[in-house]
C-alpha cells in the first residue's frame, strides 16, 4: 500500500476531511483525528483505535500493525506498516478508527 492509497480509503468514508497536524496529514469527521499519515515516517500510518481493537489488529496482521510508542500507544494508537500493508484489513482499520470517532461525537 502507497501513501496515497491510505489517503483515498480514508477519504472514501463518509464527511471526512484531510487536514494537517505537526506536519503531517491527518485524516477527520467531527473535527476529531482518527488516522494520520507519514509518523513516525513516510513508510508509516496511524489509526486511532480501542486497545482491544488494537490487540486484534495486530493478532490479525502483526507485519502490518504495531502499537505507537508510550502511552499513545497504550491508549490504542496503532502505527499501519504501509509497505506490506493489505488494502482489506486497512479499510476495516480506518473504518473502525472512524466509527470510534463517530461514537464519542455521540457521547
Amino acid at each position: 500500500m502507497t501513501p496515497d492509497q491510505f489517503r483515498r480509503l480514508a477519504l472514501q468514508l463518509p464527511e471526512v476531511c484531510e487536514c494537517e497536524h505537526m506536519r503531517h496529514p491527518d485524516f477527520r469527521v467531527g473535527g476529531k483525528i482518527f488516522a494520520t499519515l507519514s509518523y513516525p515516517s513516510d513508510e508509516w500510518g496511524m489509526v486511532k483505535l480501542t486497545p482491544e481493537q488494537q490487540t486484534s489488529f495486530v493478532e490479525e496482521a502483526p507485519n502490518t500493525f504495531r502499537p505507537c510508542k508510550g502511552v499513545w500507544g497504550e491508549r490504542g494508537a496503532t502505527n499501519v506498516r504501509l509497505g506490506v500493508a493489505k488494502v482489506t484489513v486497512v479499510r476495516k482499520a480506518l473504518k473502525a478508527a472512524y466509527q470510534n470517532n463517530l461514537a464519542r461525537k455521540l457521547r
